[in-house]
């Protein structure tokens, strides 16, 4: 008996582990699920079938019981991570049109920073590679970047 007793929690023990510490795994719930049904299997065999089925509904109410609480305990919350990321996307201007004249900030490797008027953008010469300070055209205008050309 003590062999299907801690069969059985240690499977809800792995089922817990997989709920909240390695989600997405599923080796633990499987070993968990194994190890359960392994415990009820043993208990149908050696004891009968009533045992069987006492064993096998307890088994599933303790599941059940120890998942309500440790969904519901402060515990989890300590360990959550609470931070807030509080960066945002840089966008650019509505003022800024195709066909504006920009210089390079940066290399435009192809993507570098490109200063229209007194903005600064972050910009994309796809078919070039370009230096600082080269003067550049605006050719399409996106909501977070343009793409630019060399005004030779």
């Amino acid at each position: 008996m003590t062999i299907i007793i801690l069969l059985i929690l240690t499977g809800i023990l792995l089922l817990v582990l997989e709920f909240f510490v390695f989600p997405g795994i599923t080796l633990a719930a499987l070993g968990g699920l194994l190890m359960i049904g392994g415990g009820v299997f043993l208990a149908y065999g050696t004891y009968g079938t009533t045992t069987g089925h006492w064993v096998l509904a307890l088994s599933l109410m303790a599941a059940l019981l120890v998942l309500v609480l440790a969904l519901r305990s402060k515990t989890w919350q300590r360990l959550m991570l609470k931070t807030e990321v509080g960066s945002r996307i840089e966008t650019v201007e509505s003022g800024i049109q195709e066909g504006d004249k920009a210089t390079c900030l940066t290399r435009l490797n192809p993507v570098g920073k490109v200063l229209v008027g007194e903005q600064e953008v972050e910009a994309r010469c796809p078919d070039n590679y370009l230096d600082a300070g080269t003067e550049v055209e605006i050719v399409k205008v996106f909501k977070t970047y343009v793409i630019v050309k060399p005004l030779n």
